[in-house]
């Protein structure tokens, strides 16, 4: 059971959304996961994901226009429901 992140970057002017994550990824281990709340879809970010060793999934909730989930590839898609807060 990893870490769940919360990362709410929607108030944030560019670059400061990629520089906030790109800050909290070395802090990732296994079973950990980053909830990135964000305003637009940040597609330069997947590229430096894949290439850092990390995998996510975009989703559109209600509460906000985009949720990024980002965790180590080499561990599979954590449960953020099973994640210590």
């Amino acid at each position: 059971m990893g870490r769940v992140h919360h990362l709410d970057v929607r108030h944030l002017p560019p670059p400061e959304p990629m520089e906030r994550v790109l800050e909290l990824l070395p802090q990732l281990r296994p079973g950990d996961l980053i909830r990135m709340y964000h305003r637009r879809e940040p597609f330069p970010l997947y590229g430096l994901l894949a290439d850092a060793g990390f995998r996510h999934r975009v989703l559109t909730p209600d509460h906000c226009p985009f949720e990024i989930r980002i965790w180590p590839a080499a561990s599979p898609e954590p449960d953020p429901d099973d994640a210590e807060r």
